[in-house]
């Protein structure tokens, strides 16, 4: 079986929308690439660790940090 990971962030306005428009967006991703006879197969959480930036001199240095992204798993069969 052959496997394709792509980010998935979808932002909603809290005042106008619901998290139905995030099953939407979703919904639309998994049916953009059925098309081409990819199968949804999951979302999975990833965490990372993002480096810390030490700036120039230290000038504007930023620390590291933990990240969290979603992440959409296609499978097609050969």
């Amino acid at each position: 079986m052959e496997y394709k990971v792509l980010s998935f962030t979808a932002t909603l306005d809290q005042k106008k929308e619901t998290t139905a428009v995030v099953a939407q967006k979703l919904d639309a991703l998994i049916s953009r690439h059925a098309v081409d006879r990819w199968e949804y197969v999951r979302l999975e959480s990833v965490s990372t660790f993002v480096q810390p930036d030490t700036g120039c001199f230290g000038i504007g240095a930023k620390p590291g940090y933990m990240a969290n992204y979603q992440m959409v798993v296609f499978g097609k069969r050969s």
